[in-house]
């Protein structure tokens, strides 16, 4: 029988970490900065309401918990910013997702990339990555083969940015908070134009990876910035995790006018050739969905996403929903749900308040509902 304690991050003792450390090296599906406990270390001190769940059975820890809560709903530590998360455990020692849920006892456990056993509950995902054991050039070549006019096109961007702007310079492995306010403000701008939720609106979000930058040194984990200039203008900036040979590519931006140069772009190439030389291997590029990422990915993980309900009426009630909805055809409720379910996940993780997290379900529901309930014959 499995018992459960759930403790503050900064309860956690000398073995305890200790002990973490040996399960994410001998377990290769815990091979992510987000594992490490450095993350939750950081994350813990910034993210309100956040504990660990320490699993023991028979006196003995089998696994750990990152996590927070918000009301009653239990999230992943540092949600909606986590893109992996799960138990923390020796290969098959772990629990998997109902019973943490059960354990954890929340009104429901809400996850989007959990990695581990998750029996029958939610949906299969995938997150891509670029995998390169034989270095930069050997991959860059492959995919100049298998995509030739894409990576050609590339190229000429890279040509035209200069020739307008004058030589390009990169610098990775920057920890510099004025430029991470750029990003961030680029972010805003971005959520702003699109319709998402913001999710640095709430502060503590901007607060950790300002944090996560200051973990350099502490073995080999950390968080840093690469920025790409031409001439004297600053053109794009992404952030990054990274830890072991594991490169997590997090919070990309760019110069919205720039976009026909696709700076973004060159300077994920220039950081992966660059990180590359530095030993890393994986460069995680998350969840699909940008058109760019099948060009440069060639592998996946498989994560779970879910909502875990306390049985009762809540879930009845739920899927009675999903099942109106469709009678309209072609599956609109369920794609509705997914939608609505997914930036409810972020409002709720983000805003610590009920006015704030009504104020953003309200302002996501419309956005979800103009774009998913189109009148007939037109796309949604």
């Amino acid at each position: 029988m499995v018992q459960v304690d759930i403790i503050p991050a900064d309860a956690l003792t000398r073995e305890d970490v200790t002990l973490w450390r040996a399960m994410v090296g001998a377990n290769p599906d815990l091979n992510s900065p987000y594992f490490r406990p450095e993350f939750t270390q950081v994350a813990a001190r910034v993210s309100p309401q956040a504990a660990v769940a320490v699993f023991r059975r028979e006196g003995q820890v089998v696994g750990y918990f990152p996590h927070q809560r918000r009301g009653g709903a239990v999230q992943p530590l540092a949600a909606p910013m986590n893109d992996y998360h799960g138990i923390i455990a020796h290969p098959g020692q772990g629990l998997d997702l109902g019973q943490a849920a059960r354990l954890l006892g929340g009104s429901r456990l809400n996850v989007g990339g959990w990695v581990g056993p998750a029996g029958e509950v939610g949906e299969t995902r995938d997150t891509c990555q670029v995998v390169m054991p034989q270095g930069y050039d050997a991959w860059y070549a492959e995919r100049r083969q298998t995509w030739g006019k894409y990576f050609k096109d590339k190229e000429r961007a890279r040509r035209s940015l200069e020739t307008e702007f004058g030589p390009l310079r990169v610098e990775h492995g920057l920890r510099d908070g004025g430029l991470l306010d750029q990003l961030i403000d680029l972010k805003r701008d971005q959520y702003r134009r699109t319709g998402r939720h913001d999710v640095f609106a709430c502060g503590w979000t901007a607060q950790l990876l300002h944090a996560l930058m200051q973990t350099e040194g502490q073995d080999d984990f950390g968080a840093s910035i690469a920025a790409l200039w031409a001439g004297d203008k600053l053109c794009a900036l992404e952030y990054s995790m990274h830890a072991g040979d594991q490169y997590h590519f997090w919070f990309p931006a760019y110069v919205p006018g720039l976009a026909r140069c696709s700076p973004g772009i060159l300077l994920s190439l220039e950081t992966m050739r660059r990180a590359s030389g530095e030993g890393y291997v994986a460069f995680d590029y998350g969840f699909g969905g940008e058109g760019y990422k099948k060009y440069f990915c060639n592998a996946h993980r498989s994560v779970t996403e879910a909502v875990v309900l306390r049985p009762g009426l809540g879930a009845r009630i739920s899927q009675s929903a999903v099942g109106l909805l469709n009678l309209a055809g072609d599956g609109r409720g369920e794609r509705l749900r997914t939608s609505i379910r997914r930036r409810w996940a972020a409002i709720e993780a983000c805003e610590t308040t009920p006015t704030d997290r009504l104020r953003g379900a309200a302002a996501a529901a419309r956005v979800a509902l103009s774009r998913r309930i189109a009148p007939a014959g037109k796309p949604a």
